[in-house]
């Protein structure tokens, strides 16, 4: 290495920011992760023996993915090479592929390809790396944020084993934090600062488990104060100025979120119903898509149990609509604690669903003739309307005869619970079979007494 390149180095070094000077530099230094890099964990081993393979590493930002890469690469004697699938293409892509071979041929050196934000990566950019993953030319390492199983196509993922590596624990964050404070060589440790412990507390809880936005904060503070200065609450809040997030309102935790809004609502939770609430808009969610999803909750899972939720459910995404935000959150909020408190059932949803299944798996026979309309004297002729029952002409306003078509009989779909408004509903309806039952008949001997005239 010459003079140059050694001081574009060092001046690289302190330039570079907290978090990448504190990355570890040996597989022993990681903090956290033991299960999957502690002693006896698969990958540990395999790094040992130096029998690499493929793999995704799956987790969320700040979990080290990069740096354990790295260490993988170093610690097995691998080359490695890291592209960002945001600015590569299949172009760079082939070019490291020869190099690669040409290496693994002349020196028998493998390649180690790190790939980060893989999940960016179109499926004509995947299908150019899968054929040199499954020949070996190089061992590949995709990083991503997202789930591997919606965003890596089936071929790649099955040639790859999927590393989940999980959010750092609070522990683990303070950890990293007092490390950067007392390191003299890469970290804070010349300026003889210390933190609070409140202010520690505040910064491991805002860090969200995300190393790099723990250490960015906490050298964003320190750059505010004085050598030898006790860094306070205050001084944190201002240095993150909000709290570090891993939700991404178009990827999984996305519908991680309305997931769980959707079941604590069905379990009748109003608290956390509203906290997964707050969790999507506090994280820039589109409101209306969050009223969408209640208004179909109204109708799936309240149903008519309670015939005034939809009705509200709606009202509050006009009320959306009207208001924006951030007052539109009110709304939302009263309707989620209603739909969370109000009697549940899902009779209408289940019973849609079996006639759907019959619309779609029997076969669809004509409309019975007698509810068919006739507006023509052809249609007359040909029977179209003929003996249909006009219920008003009856007692009750209720007559019994064939509605479905003849293959499906007397098929029943829709079955009340007996939670809220559809208790009224059970009893109207048992009511009506008993009138139908009872007028069924009558009008069974008057067709055979019309059909004998």
């Amino acid at each position: 290495m010459d003079l140059f390149e050694s001081r574009r180095r060092d001046v690289l070094a302190t330039a570079a920011p907290l978090s990448t000077r504190m990355r570890p530099q040996r597989l022993a230094e990681i903090v956290g992760h033991q299960n999957v890099i502690g002693e006896g964990a698969l990958l540990r081993q395999a790094i040992a023996r130096d029998k690499l393979f493929s793999m995704i590493l799956w987790g969320p930002p700040g979990t080290g993915k990069t740096t354990l890469a790295r260490l993988i690469a170093s610690e097995t004697n691998a080359h490695f090479v890291a592209i960002s699938a945001v600015s590569s293409g299949v172009a760079e892509l082939r070019s490291i592929v020869r190099e690669a071979a040409d290496r693994l041929g002349m020196h028998g050196q493998r390649t180690l390809l790190f790939i980060d934000e893989i999940h960016r990566f179109n499926r004509a950019q995947q299908d150019a790396i899968l054929p040199h993953v499954e020949e070996g030319t190089v061992i590949l390492i995709g990083a991503t944020t997202e789930n591997p199983s919606f965003e890596v196509n089936a071929p790649l993922l099955s040639r790859s084993r999927v590393v989940v590596l999980e959010a750092l624990s609070d522990d683990d964050i303070e950890t990293l934090v007092r490390r950067a404070l007392s390191d003299r060589e890469r970290g804070l440790g010349n300026e003889g600062l210390t933190i609070a412990n409140e202010a520690l507390t505040l910064l491991v809880n805002l860090a969200n488990g995300d190393a790099r936005s723990a250490l960015n904060t906490l050298e964003y503070a320190a750059a505010g104060v004085t050598t030898g200065a006790v860094i306070d609450s205050e001084q944190i809040l201002q240095a993150a100025q909000r709290r570090s997030s891993v939700y991404d309102k178009s990827g999984e935790a996305h519908y991680d979120a309305i997931s769980a809004l959707h079941k604590t609502l069905r379990g009748s939770d109003p608290d956390a119903a509203l906290y997964w609430l707050a969790r999507m808009l506090e994280r820039g969610d589109d409101p209306l898509y969050v009223a969408r999803r209640l208004v179909r909750f109204a109708s799936e899972d309240v149903g008519l149990a309670d015939p005034h939720a939809l009705p509200l459910a709606v009202a509050a995404q006009q009320s959306v609509h009207f208001l924006g935000m951030p007052e539109g959150a009110l709304a939302l909020a009263e309707l989620t604690v209603y739909l969370a408190l109000a009697p549940k059932s899902n009779a209408v949803y289940r019973a849609y669903r079996e006639a759907s299944d019959d619309v779609a798996t029997t076969r669809n026979d004509p409309v019975p003739l007698h509810l068919r309309n006739a507006p023509t004297r052809l249609m007359k002729d040909l029977g179209y309307g003929h003996g249909y029952r006009y219920s008003h002409d009856y007692d009750d306003g209720v007559i019994g005869q064939q509605n479905l078509p003849a293959n499906l009989g007397e098929k029943t779909y829709y079955r009340p619970t007996d939670r809220g408004f559809e208790r009224e509903l059970a009893a109207r309806r048992a009511r009506i079979r008993e009138i139908y039952a009872r007028t069924s008949a009558k009008l069974s001997d008057v067709t055979k007494d019309e059909e004998a005239r």
